[in-house]
């Protein structure tokens, strides 16, 4: 139980000061968030001028990988959690234990992330998806397989630095990488300096190498850096396993988390496959576009659990309840923004993916639908976020089943295929789901800070 803190009072000027720290921690997190779907936004247009079937490859190959990716952030929030509550309790030199027990954590998980993808051409056929299809996609997937273990090092490594309220690096990192990305498609995907041109698998490629680079790179960075002693750092990797019970505790339930709502996503990325190679491209398209100002949110949320958790570790009460409603407030007013962009020019922004006007047709209302779905798909996250920062691991987990498999899914099944919707159908049963979810996770948040 948190004791309310009597000399905290609620004013505008503790707002202000909530929505500034919240703001200044986050912005370097959200950029780099955002580079990770600037990076498939960027495969995606290059992917998709170079022809819409490999397109729908690149689409159908990430819908499955998307959902391990996410379940292996999940895994490791223990990490930003475990990290933002020792640095609350004034307990830095504790954190680099954290970080250097997630190591050897994340590369066991990358690897087991790995084999499920060398196996996605059979999983995509037993889906139901076309032969071809099934086979393009499939060859994406197993390039894609190399970079797993880096992928998930990486995200062990910001999450540690992010805990520790020094998400910089990561963001650098991500900057460097997208840079490096457009170079790297342009040799790949196109073929240049006598490479063939390799298409969707050239994309997948690109996206192998640079997990790597990031990977080494912040991990050098925090092996290396001038206050490792300060935070513990160095040291043997001994016990990691037994070491890591709290922190895999509370992945478990943000990796379940994940793969609800990643799974959920997927499903009603194969419903699109059966609805044929349009509706995957137009459905590929608005989830990447969607997932740009997610990824804002995202960060935001990361922001809120930093701060919600420095609040929890410190015993201030109040201070925690601000920081989680703050995180909203500022993630619902700057995705309302975003939705008004889209709402006004959806066709425009759809002809700079695709140069098909049958896919532009189908997409651009999609677009315009998005604006509407932003803020509620955005607010569940800091909401989940927030919970998870004061230690409520499991509840997030639980809404997430509820919201994304037993509404979201079947009603996208029913609105897109018996009822003739269309892929329009999944967008709106992603609304619906997305709704549903801000609204139980904010009266479980407000519950339990009545209850603290």
């Amino acid at each position: 139980m948190l004791p309310a803190n009597p000399t905290h009072q609620t004013s505008l000027g503790t707002i202000r000061r909530h929505v500034s720290d919240l703001v200044r921690l986050s912005i370097p997190v959200i950029i780099a968030r955002t580079g990770i779907i600037m990076m498939a936004l960027v495969d995606t247009i290059m992917v998709g001028r170079f022809g819409a079937q490999e397109l729908a490859y690149y689409g159908l190959g990430n819908t499955p990988v998307n959902v391990m990716v996410g379940v292996l952030v999940g895994l490791m929030l223990g990490v930003v959690v475990m990290t933002a509550q020792q640095v609350g309790r004034g307990a830095t030199g504790e954190t680099g234990g954290i970080w250097r027990r997630a190591l050897p954590y994340a590369f066991l998980l990358g690897a087991g992330v790995a084999v499920l993808c060398l196996l996605g051409e059979q999983f995509l056929l037993l889906t139901g998806q076309a032969p071809d299809l099934a086979a393009g996609a499939g060859k994406v997937m197993m390039i894609i397989a190399l970079g797993m273990p880096a992928a998930a090092l990486h995200f062990a490594t910001t999450l540690y630095l992010e805990g520790l309220k020094r998400p910089i690096p990561g963001m650098v990192a991500m900057i460097i990488g997208n840079v490096l990305n457009v170079g790297l498609n342009w040799v790949f995907v196109w073929g240049h300096f006598g490479l063939p041109p390799l298409g969707a698998a050239g994309a997948a490629c690109s996206t192998t190498i640079l997990r790597w680079l990031a990977a080494i790179g912040l991990i050098y960075y925090v092996w290396n850096h001038p206050l490792r002693d300060q935070w513990g750092v160095r040291g043997t990797f001994k016990g990691w396993w037994s070491g890591t019970g709290g922190q895999r505790r509370i992945g478990y339930a943000g990796g379940m988390s994940n793969m609800v709502e990643g799974s959920a996503f997927a499903a009603l990325g194969l419903f699109a496959g059966w609805l044929g190679s349009d509706a995957v491209g137009a459905y590929t398209i608005g989830l990447n576009l969607i997932a740009l100002p997610f990824m804002c949110a995202l960060g935001l949320a990361s922001g809120t659990a930093v701060r919600v958790g420095n609040a929890y570790g410190a015993g201030d009460r109040q201070e925690m309840v601000l920081a989680g409603w703050t995180g909203l407030g500022v993630t619902s007013f700057i995705l309302c923004l975003v939705g008004a962009f889209f709402l006004g020019a959806p066709t425009w922004i759809a002809s700079q993916f695709t140069n098909d006007a049958a896919l532009v047709l189908v997409t651009a209302p999609l677009i315009a639908f998005s604006a509407w779905l932003l803020v509620a798909d955005g607010g569940q996250v800091v909401m989940a976020q927030a919970l998870r920062g004061r230690s409520d691991t499991w509840m997030p987990t639980i809404l997430h089943v509820i919201s994304y498999y037993l509404i979201m899914i079947p009603l996208g099944w029913a609105l897109a295929v018996p009822l003739g919707r269309g892929v329009m159908g999944l967008f709106e049963a992603i609304f619906i789901a997305s709704l549903f979810s801000v609204a139980v996770l904010s009266l479980r948040f407000w519950w339990l800070s009545r209850r603290a």
